[in-house]
């Protein structure tokens, strides 16, 4: 499995982003797909993440910004992300897990908020 994100760059606060992630086979295939941030010196976090029902998942410090969304046609998963702030500044990593939970991991796409 291969995951391509792309999307990330400089934005100022308060405006907007959307990351893509796209995965080399069915979205079906997934039991969940996700978007994690990292910033150096500490852990990777979950940000949101979307099963294969559309069942969605924020952390609290995105609810009512950021939007997952998945697109079945083009095996896509998007990361829509609003009202930007500077604590958002990371690099994001798209992650996908299977049915029989094997993990696999996209390569990191920056996204920097200036103020």
């Amino acid at each position: 499995v291969q995951l391509q994100a792309s999307g990330g760059g400089l934005v100022q606060a308060g405006g907007s982003l959307r990351l893509s992630c796209a995965a080399s086979e069915s979205l079906f295939r997934f039991a969940t797909m996700g978007w994690y941030r990292q910033v150096p010196g500490n852990q990777r976090e979950l940000v949101a993440s979307i099963t294969s029902g559309g069942i969605t998942n924020y952390v609290d410090s995105v609810k009512g910004r950021f939007t997952i969304s998945r697109d079945n046609a083009r095996n896509t998963v998007y990361l829509q992300m609003n009202s930007l702030k500077s604590e958002d500044a990371a690099v994001y990593y798209c992650n996908t897990r299977t049915f029989d939970t094997r993990s696999y991991w996209g390569q990191g796409t920056q996204v920097t908020v200036s103020s």
